[in-house]
């Protein structure tokens, strides 16, 4: 398989992979580690921990500071997926190749949404209150993006190709 089929078949997994990270639990965060009751005490579990996904962080954002979720939005959801909807139509010759650049742009705002993750870390690690625990939705979300971006490389490099050697 070449490797513009390669890009073409990464990029329509990206397109089932990414809603699936969304909804895919990234970390669980809580303020003391999780403790279970002895069964004599009743069995209950103390300090369960909040389980976060994109679309929970978003949900949250959404209650406290409207203006940033719209912005959070597009660059997490919004950016991705429009990038590599228009990569696919664009594999399958169902849209101009004209639109390449506006697809690039596209997948520059989509990278955004790895700060975000990496700062709210950050921030909740340093402050030294509480647990956070990365849970497999982190790793799928991270693996999308670079996906993404190994798909925009392989293109990339495709159109240097074209351009210095012409189809005959």
């Amino acid at each position: 398989m070449g490797q513009s089929h390669l890009a073409k078949y990464l990029n329509l997994a990206l397109v089932i992979a990414f809603p699936v990270a969304w909804f895919a639990p990234l970390l669980r965060t809580g303020l003391l580690p999780q403790w279970q009751m002895p069964s004599w005490l009743g069995g209950s579990t103390l300090f369960a921990p909040d389980t976060i996904t994109v679309v929970s962080g978003l949900q949250k954002l959404w209650e406290t500071d409207v203006f940033l979720a719209i912005a959070v939005t597009f660059f997490a959801l919004v950016a991705p997926m429009l990038k590599c909807l228009g990569m696919a139509l664009i594999h399958f010759n169902l849209l101009s190749s004209a639109t390449q650049p506006a697809i690039t742009i596209m997948g520059k705002l989509a990278m955004a949404d790895i700060f975000i993750l990496a700062l709210y870390i950050v921030i909740a690690k340093g402050i030294g209150v509480g647990q956070i625990d990365v849970a497999w939705g982190l790793y799928l979300f991270t693996a999308a993006v670079i996906v993404s971006l190994s798909v925009s490389l392989i293109e990339k490099r495709d159109q240097r190709a074209a351009r210095i050697i012409p189809k005959q």
